[in-house]
Order: C-alpha cells, then sequence, then structure tokens
C-alpha cells in the first residue's frame, strides 16, 4: 500500500471551486448587470456594503447549502470563492437582515418584476405553459403575516402562504408572492397575474394556464377568457355538479381503471363550459386522490373545466404533466431554504424569498 503524500501549499484553495462554471454561466446571462440596472437599497455609510454584493453573497450562500441565515457566515472566510466572483468581502448575518429590512411592498413591486422580466427574456420555448400553485410555509415565532390558515402537515401552527407562477417548460418560477397565511388562492390573483403577464412575461406569448381547484371560481375562469388564455383548471365538487356527473354514460378508457368523460355545464353562478370528468376504480387506484360521490364505493372522481376544444384524452394527458409542480416546491423547499430564510417584517421576508426564486432560476437554467 502507497503512502499518501502531504504538501503545504501557499495557494489559495477552496472546496467550492467548481463554482467557477456556475460564475462564468452568470456572467452570460448578464444578471449581475440586471443587479446594478435596478433600485436596490443602499447602505448610509462610506463602509456600507455595496447591495449587488449582498445578492451575490445570498446567493452564494444558498448555492453552497446554506439554509439559513447563519449558514452564510460559512463562505464568509473563503476568499478564493469570493475571488471567483469578484467579491471583496462577504457579508455577515446580520448585514443581510438589515438589507432585507430595507424592502417594502412598494420597493418588491419596483424591483421583482423588472428583475424577473430581464432574466427571463433570454429564454426563447416558443409558446409558454404556467403553471399556478400554492404551497404552506409553517412558521414557529411571531413573524409579520404568519397566520393561522390551512396547514395540513401542521394544523393550527401559524404559516405563510405564497403564491407561485411555474413555466413548465423550462422548471422555472414566472412570479412569486408571500402571502399571509390565511388568505385563499385566489386572494389578490387579478394583481398577481396582471404583474405576471404584463411585466415578468411580457417577452413571452402564454399558450396555456393550469391550476388546481384552489383556483377555481367564475371569476378567475373569466379573466382568462378576458384575455384570450387557454386554461385547465381543476374543480371543486359542489352539489349541483356531482348531480349532473351522475347522468354520464360516454365514458372513454385512458388506461386501465381510468376513464374520462366530457359534458357542458352551467354552474348556478357562471355560464356554460366544458367540463372534463376523471373517474379511477378504486380496486385498481386506492391510493389515488378524488371524491366519492354515490353511495357505491366503486370510482373516485375528480373535474377539470378547460375553453381547449381537444379530444378529452388529450386535456387529460397535458393536464397531468402539472403534477411536476409538486416536485419543483419541494426543490425551493429542501435545495434552496425557501421555507427557512425568514425575518421579523414580512416585506423583508418576502424580499429574501423573492431573491431565493431567481436563485432557483439561475441554478434551473444552469442545468437546462
Amino acid at each position: 500500500m502507497g503512502q499518501l503524500k502531504i504538501e503545504y501549499s501557499d495557494k489559495k484553495i477552496t472546496p467550492f471551486g467548481g463554482m467557477k462554471l456556475l460564475k462564468d454561466f452568470m456572467d452570460k446571462t448578464r444578471v449581475i448587470d440586471d443587479l446594478q440596472s435596478v433600485n436596490l437599497p443602499q447602505g448610509y455609510s462610506n463602509a456600507a456594503y455595496n447591495p449587488v454584493d449582498i445578492v451575490q453573497g445570498f446567493w452564494l450562500a444558498i448555492f453552497t447549502g446554506a439554509s439559513r441565515y447563519i449558514h452564510a457566515d460559512w463562505i464568509r472566510y473563503d476568499t478564493t470563492l469570493q475571488s471567483i466572483f469578484d467579491i471583496k468581502r462577504l457579508p455577515s448575518q446580520s448585514t443581510y437582515s438589515r438589507f432585507f429590512h430595507k424592502f417594502d411592498m412598494e420597493k418588491n413591486s419596483e424591483i421583482f418584476p423588472q428583475l424577473q422580466q430581464k432574466f427571463l427574456s433570454q429564454i426563447d420555448v416558443g409558446s409558454i405553459t404556467i403553471d399556478l400553485d400554492s404551497t404552506v410555509i409553517t412558521r414557529y415565532g411571531d413573524q409579520e403575516g404568519a397566520s393561522k390558515g390551512y396547514n395540513p402537515k401542521k394544523p393550527g401552527r401559524n404559516s405563510h402562504h405564497p403564491l407561485i407562477a411555474f413555466i413548465s417548460q423550462t422548471k422555472m418560477v414566472a412570479n412569486a408572492w408571500m402571502r399571509s397565511g390565511n388568505t385563499s388562492d385566489l386572494n389578490n390573483y387579478s394583481n398577481f397575474l396582471d404583474e405576471t403577464f404584463d411585466v415578468c412575461l411580457k417577452d413571452h406569448k402564454v399558450g396555456l394556464v393550469r391550476a388546481d381547484s384552489g383556483f377555481y371560481s367564475q371569476k378567475f375562469l373569466e379573466y382568462f377568457e378576458n384575455r384570450n388564455l387557454n386554461y385547465i383548471v381543476a374543480v371543486k365538487f359542489y352539489e349541483n355538479i356531482k348531480y349532473t356527473i351522475g347522468s354520464v354514460t360516454k365514458w372513454v378508457s385512458i388506461t386501465k381503471g381510468i376513464e374520462v368523460a366530457s359534458l357542458r355545464f352551467k354552474p348556478d353562478n357562471g355560464k356554460e363550459r366544458r367540463y372534463i370528468i376523471v373517474r379511477k376504480l378504486i380496486s385498481e387506484y386506492p391510493k389515488s386522490g378524488g371524491k366519492l360521490l354515490f353511495d357505491e364505493p366503486t370510482y373516485r372522481y375528480s373535474a377539470f373545466v378547460t375553453n381547449i376544444e381537444l379530444p378529452v384524452d388529450q386535456i387529460y394527458n397535458i393536464y397531468n404533466t402539472r403534477a411536476d409542480c409538486e416536485n419543483r416546491i419541494k426543490e425551493l423547499k429542501y435545495d434552496f431554504g425557501a421555507d427557512n430564510f425568514c425575518l421579523k417584517d414580512f416585506y423583508a421576508t418576502e424580499a429574501s424569498f423573492r431573491f431565493i426564486i431567481m436563485a432557483y432560476n439561475i441554478m434551473a437554467l444552469f442545468k437546462h
């Protein structure tokens, strides 16, 4: 067995040498130029950090595994990593906190849509599909905006309830807002969608929007119809649609145990639209989601509403790929710390959350 040779060197080293490839990629995306072009909060003293360096430092902390502000101190003394990214010195935990607390609602609304638009403008994948989703981020302190609401994993706990618009083709995020934990999916949806379509995605054509049943409402559907956007939205099973499903006799088989049907249906408070009904045989899919609608527990049912006139099996397959949203949300939480970087002030928390979204997009495009 050979001897292990140990040597000392004056050369600077880092365990994150591979980050040079990411730095070269970020230079090509001009994301640092984009940061310099917007009105980031400035420090008040001559010794204050450059705000662009603060954001870069925050991203570097995330890229190297940080999931809390205290973890950012790991790379403060890695001068080689700082040299790779042309940063003179990296901020401390308290510097990040002070920086994000300079953000308010006006600043967030001004900066982040611009940054998203600039970054996404370099993406050219043709007509894009937008998937709308929300998630629950449980909070354990007394953070502003953290309230008791829908929280299936931690019932009764305070939480935030962010709203996210994903781009299906690139697995990136078009826009994201942090929201209070007691808000519904439809809370302030029109302003969010206006910002998403008119600013963040102004350089892109949106071919389809998909959303789960939390977004099902007549006003929500009318919003897309007024914009001439195609949509597929999961449906909540109110009593009047249950009776209509019971009269369906013509079903199309997708695979063993899964059948779909199409019908025209007019809710009490809306207009007639096309609904796609899905039923799954419980014996084949015992853990499948859906509702038991009738006394005989043979099938579980789900449904979509759409303005697309395609065969029912195609509508089913198009919507079914939306399930990838859950994987994107898990990636944001587990790999980018989206549920852990939290501050006292609501808009400070939202600012850090939206910078995390940008870090996620950088890495998604880098991998793409």
